[in-house]
């Protein structure tokens, strides 16, 4: 069936905000928000840690090592906790991201079950079993996802335990392999532009003989439909009569995702000034929400309402620049202005809520939120 996507009006008479259909939270997320505290409660005096965040929002992290976890690594692998420190005692939760089979087996060698406060989302879990299942296959799995980020990580490093796997990080990447693909080049070539990228014993000769491609849960759902197409086509070009070349994947694209991104679709169709997104700034999910409002309308990348400040400026992130900046006077001058606000799958609706709170701020006149709740409740 065909889902809404269109918007929540919130009209606070001189603002209006329109809240994206779907934002915030997914199951994965708060389940592995719920399994981390209840971990945290049940094992008083213990040593608790997470192999990296358990999730890409800084306040969520900031609660979690406020209670006492630590973080034995950063996002991209670099150790504050080295393997020697640990001990069979110690309790590891395994982040929403899931983790390699090599971390798994290290963990073990220690003494620890590294599945028994495994958070990994179920999404991601159901990419890697597609995985599996096709390259038992004899398929070989392209990944479109970051090369560096946790989750593509841990989906490469399962994938290619059963079959030849390559990680590609966009569609560009996905059509440098044409030429690999159809053998129009030295294919020799692959293992120096695509280094880090495959699996050992990559063979550019056999191994694109029969692909599938699976995703990073957190990429665009159309980035990712786009480069299956896009392959599925190249490879189309000489079908084998004894086998498909091409495995239907489909089915690995993450729902809350999925719909988080076709709700800001939605969300775009209305008259705006200017987007809010919030969320953290190394999150995948909430960059392309990003990605997607700019677009089309002035947008800003924010963390929380501390972001806004009051001055009438706001400091928020740019995602091709990788920094912050502060802007002036980002609130248009007019008798009423529009705002389209969404948010990360990792972000907690309570930071939203602030963020439009501190909107409120800059206009005195509005409506109260008790006002417009009670108008929306009763139609």
């Amino acid at each position: 069936m065909k889902k809404d996507f269109t918007p929540t009006k919130l009209d606070f008479g001189p603002i209006e905000i329109y809240l994206a259909r779907h934002f915030g939270f997914c199951y994965g997320v708060e389940n592995a928000i719920e399994i981390a505290f209840q971990t945290v409660n049940e094992n008083p005096g213990k040593r608790i840690f997470l192999l990296s965040e358990m999730i890409h929002n800084p306040q969520v992290n900031a609660d979690l090592i406020k209670n006492g976890v630590r973080f034995i690594m950063d996002t991209v692998g670099n150790h504050f906790v080295e393997w020697d420190e640990l001990n069979q005692d110690d309790i590891i939760i395994i982040p929403a991201f899931g983790t390699t089979l090599e971390t798994e087996a290290k963990l073990r060698s220690i003494g620890i079950d590294p599945l028994k406060y495994n958070t990994t989302c179920p999404f991601v879990e159901k990419v890697w079993n597609r995985s599996e299942q096709i390259g038992k296959k004899g398929y070989t799995i392209i990944i479109h996802g970051k090369p560096m980020h946790e989750e593509t990580r841990a989906t490469f490093s399962h994938s290619s335990f059963n079959s030849p796997s390559l990680v590609v990080k966009d569609l560009n990447e996905a059509k440098a392999l044409e030429k690999y693909i159809l053998k129009q080049v030295d294919l020799t070539q692959f293992y120096d532009e695509f280094k880090g990228q495959y699996s050992i014993n990559f063979n550019v000769e056999t191994d694109f003989d029969r692909i599938g491609v699976v995703n990073q849960t957190t990429m665009l759902a159309s980035d990712t439909q786009e480069i299956a197409d896009y392959l599925k086509e190249i490879v189309s070009q000489y079908e084998s009569i004894d086998h498909q070349r091409f495995a239907d994947t489909k089915d690995t694209l993450c729902y809350a995702t999925n719909d988080n991104q076709s709700a800001v679709v939605g969300l775009l169709e209305t008259e705006a000034d200017l987007a809010i997104v919030v969320g953290g700034y190394n999150s995948s999910n909430t960059s392309h929400l990003v990605e997607l409002c700019e677009q089309k309308l002035p947008t800003y990348f924010i963390e929380n309402e501390l972001k806004i400040l009051s001055n009438g400026s706001i400091q928020h992130y740019l995602i091709h620049d990788s920094k912050e900046i502060i802007t002036s006077n980002f609130l248009p001058t007019k008798e009423k202005v529009k705002v389209l606000i969404t948010s990360g799958a990792s972000c907690p609706d309570a930071v939203v809520e602030t963020v439009i709170h501190k909107l409120l701020d800059a206009y005195p006149e509005s409506f109260s939120v008790e006002k417009v709740q009670h108008e929306i409740l009763n139609g």
